[in-house]
């Protein structure tokens, strides 16, 4: 008979209920704070929701990915743990535990299922990638996207007009982009966004389009999609290009087809008219090896 001081030794069933207990505390814990919204775009920017043509498609990747990342996650976090809870040694246990060389029927399952899991993972982000960035829908509207130390000039194309940003000036508040440069673009209408650099290597960057795009010298980059909620989005280089970084920040409005027009005709009537080209660019420092004399492309 067991002495009344001696402390009584925890059952399977105790074990198992106090990790519940821990697994629930903690998943409380990491939840708190976390809206349905939130959730619905896998924590992505909210604003995201429904912005483009191609951002349902990232973000049903994306919680995909992360919705089997999770079950096979804690499929293999409850294995370990069961294994560790029914097999530890016990105090009544003499010499090493039985060994078991291999079994068939297992080591098959945890090779076919993440052969199974990593095909469809693959396979998924395939179709997404053709829905996204290997979109070449032709563009109703061309717009071409220039960086430069530390802004943004936008040259629609289309419309043959032009709008030449200056560097914003960071003040201390909580929206420094309020005068940043400003792309207008047309709600639901297909749009090319064609980039470029005039110096070093930016990034075209708006978040809550879940796209970006490297801006490096020589080379042309693109973006084709469709706008599809009105608004204002916010957009930054994202790529460190120099000593005012942090101060090449543009604003995206999204607007409809007639104000887009309008927009662009106020550039025509201030002059804006025609596309700044190369001739501004500041690439002397900068020689493309495909474009060198003799040199095989």
């Amino acid at each position: 008979m067991d002495s009344p001081n001696q402390p009584v030794r925890r059952t399977r069933r105790s074990w198992a209920k106090g990790l519940g207990v821990l697994g629930a505390v903690a998943m409380t814990t990491l939840l708190t704070g976390c809206n349905r919204e939130q959730w619905e775009v896998g924590f992505y920017p909210v604003e995201s929701k429904g912005a483009t043509s191609h951002t349902d498609a990232y973000t049903s990747l994306w919680t995909g990915n992360w919705i089997t990342a999770l079950i096979v996650g804690a499929l293999a976090w409850g294995l370990m743990l069961w294994c560790v809870v029914v097999y530890r040694r016990k105090k009544s246990d003499r010499g090493l535990p039985v060994q078991m060389a291999y079994h068939m029927p297992i080591e098959i399952l945890y090779t076919v299922i993440p052969v199974i899991v990593v095909m469809g993972l693959f396979f998924q982000t395939v179709n997404t990638l053709e829905q996204t960035t290997d979109d070449r829908t032709p563009g109703e509207q061309v717009i071409e996207v220039v960086g430069k130390q530390w802004a943004w000039d936008f040259n629609y194309v289309t419309e043959d007009v032009h709008y030449a940003g200056v560097q914003v000036n960071l003040d201390g508040t909580e929206q420094p982009g309020y005068d940043a440069p400003t792309l207008y673009l047309p709600a639901d209408t297909d749009v090319e966004l064609v980039m470029r650099s005039r110096d070093v290597i930016h990034s075209f960057w708006v978040p809550a389009f879940l796209e970006k795009r490297d801006m490096i010298p020589g080379r042309e980059s693109s973006i084709h999609l469709r706008p599809l909620k009105e608004g204002t989005y916010v957009g930054k280089c994202a790529e460190l290009c120099g000593e005012f970084h942090s101060e090449m920040l543009f604003n995206v409005e999204v607007v409809p087809m007639d104000e887009y027009l309008d927009y662009t005709d106020g550039l025509r009537q201030q002059g804006n008219t025609g596309i700044l080209g190369p001739e501004y660019d500041r690439t002397e420092w900068y020689q493309n090896p495909y474009e060198r004399e003799g040199a095989e492309s």
